[in-house]
Parts: C-alpha cells; sequence; structure tokens
C-alpha cells in the first residue's frame, strides 16, 4: 500500500501552506476583531492572487472554472486551508457555495448554470442553502414545515429556516421545501433557487453563536420565506428530488469537512507546542517540562494521524469505488472527527490557561464555531446508530 504523495501534488501543497501563512494566517487579527468590512477587502485582494496561481476552486472541474483536483486531491488541499479560517473563502471551495456549485453542475438547466453557477465558481457572488428548520429536528432531514404548492407557472413558498450559512450577502438560496407531501418520505421534498432579494424572502437576523452574531460570510441566517413566488423553472432537478440531491453531496462534503477540521486540528498542535515551549513557570521550568502537558501533545498527536488516516482512506474509496463502498466510513469520520478536533481544541485552551479563552488567540474562534462540528451534517449520536445497525445487520445475516 503505497502513502506517498505524487510529487507535483506535493509542491503544490507545499506552495499553498506558505501562501496561507504568509497571506492569511495575519489576517486572524482582522476577523477576531470583527473587522468585516476591512477584513472583506483584504480577502478579495487574496481570492485575486490565487486566482492568478491557478489554485481556484478546486472542487469544481476545469470546464466549469476550477482546478479538476480528484476528491484525496481536494482533501490533501482542504487541509492545508482549514489552518485558517479564511482559507477555503479565499480559494473559492468555501461551503455552502461548494456544494451548491456542484449541485448546479449536475442538476441545473442550462439558464440555471449561466445565471447562478458562472457568477458563483468565479467568485463573483454568495449563496446560502437553506434547509434546517427550528421547529423541527435537524437530525431528521425528511421532517420540514416549509411548503412549495404550484399555482400556475409558479411556486408560493411558505417557511421558516435558520443556520443558513453565509445568507448575509448571500446573492441566492438553495431551499429545500415539501411539494409533494403526498409521496414517501424521501419523495416529498424539493430543491429551488430563490434569489435573496425576491420579495417574499427575507433575511431576519444573523444568528449569534455563543454570544458573536458574525456578518457575511462569517454569519448564519434566520430566514423567512412568506407567499414567496418563484417559477417552476427555478427548480433545481426533478419535483421530489431534494432529499436524494442532498444525499449526492454528503460523501464529497464529508471528506472537505473532515479535512479542514484536521487542518485546524494540525495548527492547534503547533500552537499548543509552541505555547508549552515558551511559557515559564518559574525560572527552571516550562509548560512543556510537565508530564502533563507532555501527555496532551502526544494525545492530540496520535488522535490527528487516526482520524486523518480514516478520513484519507475514505477518500480513496469513494474515488475509487464509490460512495456505497465508503458508506460506514463517511458515517465514521464525521463523528471521529469532529470529536478529535473537540478535545484538541479543548486542550489547547487549556495549555494556553486564560489567554485561550480570549479573541487574543484564535482558539476561542475555533471553540465556539466549531463545536457544532457535533450536530450539524448529522449529530454523532445518529451517525453511530448508522454504523452500529449496519454492521449488526452484516453480523446477523452472516451468522
Amino acid at each position: 500500500m503505497d502513502f506517498s504523495i505524487p510529487v507535483d501534488i506535493q509542491t503544490r501543497l507545499d506552495d499553498i501552506r506558505r501562501f496561507v501563512e504568509q497571506e492569511l494566517v495575519p489576517l486572524e487579527s482582522r476577523l477576531l476583531a470583527a473587522d468585516w468590512d476591512g477584513l472583506t477587502d483584504a480577502l478579495d485582494e487574496k481570492r485575486s492572487q490565487v486566482q492568478a496561481a491557478g489554485w481556484w476552486a478546486p472542487n469544481l472541474p476545469v470546464g466549469a472554472g476550477g482546478t479538476g483536483a480528484s476528491l484525496v486531491e481536494l482533501g490533501l488541499i482542504s487541509e492545508e486551508l482549514g489552518r485558517t479560517p479564511t482559507g477555503h473563502y479565499v480559494f473559492g471551495c468555501q461551503a455552502p457555495d461548494a456544494g451548491n456549485a456542484e449541485l448546479l453542475l449536475l442538476h441545473g438547466s442550462e439558464k440555471q448554470r449561466d445565471r447562478y453557477l458562472v457568477p458563483l465558481a468565479s467568485g463573483q457572488i454568495r449563496s446560502c442553502f437553506c434547509m434546517t428548520e427550528p421547529e423541527f429536528a435537524g437530525s431528521n432531514p425528511v421532517q420540514m414545515g416549509t411548503v412549495a404548492r404550484r399555482e400556475g407557472d409558479d411556486y408560493i413558498i411558505e417557511g421558516h429556516k435558520w443556520f443558513a450559512t453565509a445568507a448575509d450577502g448571500a446573492r441566492f438560496a438553495i431551499v429545500m421545501a415539501v411539494t409533494n407531501p403526498d409521496e414517501a418520505k424521501h419523495r416529498r421534498a424539493s430543491m429551488i433557487l430563490v434569489d435573496c432579494d425576491q420579495d417574499g424572502f427575507s433575511l431576519e437576523r444573523n444568528i449569534p453563536v455563543m454570544g458573536h452574531p458574525g456578518s457575511g460570510y462569517f454569519s448564519h441566517g434566520e430566514v423567512r420565506l412568506t407567499q414567496c413566488r418563484v417559477p417552476i423553472s427555478q427548480r433545481l432537478g426533478e419535483e421530489g428530488a431534494g432529499f436524494i440531491m442532498a444525499q449526492e453531496r454528503l460523501g464529497p462534503g464529508r471528506i472537505h469537512h473532515c479535512m479542514r477540521w484536521l487542518g485546524i486540528c494540525r495548527r492547534v498542535v503547533e500552537l499548543m507546542c509552541d505555547y508549552a515551549l515558551t511559557r515559564q513557570l518559574n525560572a527552571d521550568t516550562k509548560l512543556a517540562d510537565t508530564q502533563i502537558v507532555q501527555a496532551w501533545i502526544a494525545e492530540s498527536a496520535a488522535e490527528l494521524q487516526s482520524a486523518r488516516a480514516l478520513v484519507l482512506e475514505t477518500a480513496w474509496i469513494i474515488q475509487e469505488k464509490g460512495f456505497k463502498a465508503a458508506r460506514d466510513n463517511v458515517s465514521m469520520i464525521k463523528f471521529i472527527t469532529a470529536n478529535t478536533l473537540q478535545r484538541i481544541v479543548d486542550r489547547a485552551i487549556q495549555i494556553h490557561g486564560a489567554l485561550g479563552v480570549t479573541d487574543d488567540t484564535i482558539l476561542s474562534f475555533w471553540y465556539r464555531e466549531e463545536r457544532a462540528a457535533r450536530i450539524y451534517d448529522g449529530p454523532d449520536e445518529v451517525h453511530k446508530l448508522a454504523v452500529a445497525r449496519h454492521l449488526l445487520k452484516a453480523r446477523a445475516r452472516a451468522g
């Protein structure tokens, strides 16, 4: 089994790492200070540099304006970009735009791709994805109250969504709504493209996450749709296919998320080592000299490498054999990596002491923003149940 990375890919990863460290990490102070306008202007400049370097949108094929990276390559790039919160945005492969672009590429009509995909893929506009609802359990995505009823050649959408990431400033949304209430539960909902300046579409607020509402791309919106009329031609894909299309995003999307989390973990381990090596406890002792800190560093490094191996194996299986062959792995990497991330960030904060809970370092940002990793895209418990049930059924059949 060959675990080596081809020389050309490793060279690109090294170049991306240098760019992230030299150009993006220094911008974190603006993010932590909530200097949104200044940050946005700086990020636009960095995006131009990325496009000029030929690194833009590694998740999209060349014909759609991307660089056409394989899933394994995309995972490795995502790990490097995850080292700073702005990495994926600057490289044009940030959620939810990355997934929305892929949906448009696979299921959009020519008119839809021209209107939405072309400017989205080039970074001219942003988008959001409206699925989760406060009135229904997010762990059961087939339950939703948002409906789109036909009236002539239009849909009239009524509903309430929240945690629509980056809705603030988005040009359009992909809205999941029930169009076929009498069909089987997985065939009831459709995806509909809605312009965010459309009458009846309202961004109610940016939801504060542990006291921080954020702004622009770095926010999560609560959205109301009230008598929102859109042409039926705005439906993405077949009517009733919304849930199936959402499932298509899971494999590649989860690799993307998990490798981003591992990029965070790697940076955090470096931060805890750097602080431990310089923080004096007394004239003769540094934090790094204490056994408990050494144990935390070792545990973090081991957990990171273990999760990384599983995620990269999963990416390879999906790439070579398809999503179905990696079904259990796709669930396992979600809860394994999310919990690894939480433990490593928590240890780093403990090592940093009071400094760790301030916004003087990036740790507190990741602590509050990434705690939801164990909730969104299916909570830990749902994924554990799915893996256990599949293994138990397989064992029962074999027995």
